[in-house]
């Protein structure tokens, strides 16, 4: 890679490190950057993931306040997601090379349409939480010295969550784009919280999904370790900017965009 290809690496990565931290899309911005500038898709999506992984702990991280006492039912659904992310993984690597390439377009499309809804999903989230918190008994005050961030909350797991968490890994180890905006549906209909916390749970979530795939392309794929490294640099940057001030993002700016190279990057491959 040439200095300037370098330069726009790594600023997409530092863009798709603070997206995956706030909504979870930064794969859009990522890999249609490699793709422009001639990655294979397979080589492209591997090398994306190990890098960005670094960036998802990174946004994981700095929402750690947010899971105070939420660490019992995190507990559970990782192992959901990470069983998701290698089967994904999985077929990514066992599925001929052609079927991702024929895959991409369509993975990229519907990307970018959640991407778009996001907003939607986000007001969705909120109803319900209101919601439940209007039909929830008042907490007992006498209940002895602990508040629901200072202990751990003993919260039931619908089966219909963990089926839902390991099948959003499973398309986050495959391709990943737009897990995160997944992620906070899934979590808005079956988990207690505001969207602060459902977000905090989502990056701990799809970062596990990423992270057990990357190790499996480690260890069997074709990484191309200068890629990861400039995504990795670049992407933990931006999830740690993200995890901080992310929230202050004009997303009604981004998201279009974010859109955009969602629909241009797959027009681009159903042509070439």
């Amino acid at each position: 890679m040439v200095m300037y290809e370098i330069l726009l690496l790594l600023l997409a990565a530092v863009g798709a490190g603070a997206m995956n931290a706030v909504v979870g899309a930064g794969t859009l911005i990522t890999f249609p950057t490699l793709l422009a500038l001639g990655f294979p898709p397979v080589v492209a999506n591997v090398s994306n993931t190990v890098g960005l992984v670094p960036g998802s702990v990174a946004g994981a991280y700095g929402f750690r306040s947010t899971l105070v006492g939420r660490w019992p039912l995190v507990a559970r659904l990782v192992g959901a997601s990470a069983l998701g992310g290698i089967v994904g993984g999985g077929l990514l690597l066992a599925l001929p090379p052609g079927a991702f390439a024929v895959a991409v377009p369509p993975l990229l499309l519907l990307s970018g349409v959640l991407a778009a809804i996001q907003p939607r999903v986000a007001t969705a989230v909120v109803r319900r939480r209101e919601q439940r918190a209007l039909a929830s008994p008042p907490a007992d005050p006498e209940v002895a010295g602990t508040t629901p961030t200072e202990a751990p909350r003993r919260e039931p797991v619908h089966p219909a969550l963990i089926v839902s968490v390991a099948a959003t890994g499973v398309y986050g180890g495959y391709f990943g784009a737009a897990q995160g905006v997944i992620l906070l549906a899934v979590l808005g209909v079956f988990v207690a919280g505001g969207m602060t916390e459902v977000n905090g749970i989502k990056n701990v979530l799809a970062g596990m999904a990423n992270l057990v795939s990357a190790v499996l392309f480690i260890v069997i794929a074709d990484v191309d370790w200068q890629v990861a490294g400039i995504v990795a640099i670049g992407a933990t940057i931006g999830g740690g900017l993200g995890a901080r001030y992310g929230r202050r993002l004009p997303a009604h700016v981004l998201r279009p965009i974010v859109v955009g190279v969602a629909v241009t990057a797959a027009i681009w491959q159903f042509l070439t």
